[in-house]
């Protein structure tokens, strides 16, 4: 049997290896369901300290959604990385004549093969 070919430390090196990658994926989804978390805490900071919720008031949290952060981080990629661009809004059409080519001639890729006869 091909199984009793496999030695131990196959075995073992195939174990290890799947242990490792299902721990990275429990880490990333430790990671990933943080991070909305922590958005909402870094935004209930700035609001109370400009003072349009008070301590008082747990239940007056302001949730970003998908969507105002989308646009948000849009707006931050596009301002820190300056990708504007002054568009003229002219277009510019010039006619040219096509000339020949042998590499757009289709004539030149049929050839005859002699292939001897069997």
């Amino acid at each position: 049997m091909i199984f009793l070919e496999i030695s131990s430390q196959t075995w073992i090196i195939t174990l290890v290896g799947w242990v490792i990658v299902f721990l990275a994926l429990v880490a990333l989804i430790i990671v990933f369901s943080a991070i909305p978390k922590l958005m909402t805490i870094n935004v209930r900071n700035i609001l109370k300290k400009e003072g349009k919720i008070t301590s008082e008031a747990p239940s007056s949290k302001k949730v970003l959604t998908g969507d105002e952060n989308a646009a948000i981080s849009m707006a931050l990629y596009l301002f820190l990385n300056e990708l504007h661009d002054e568009e003229s809004r002219v277009i510019t059409i010039k006619r040219t004549e096509r000339r020949y080519s042998p590499w757009s001639s289709k004539i030149y890729g049929m050839t005859n093969y002699n292939f001897p006869n069997r």
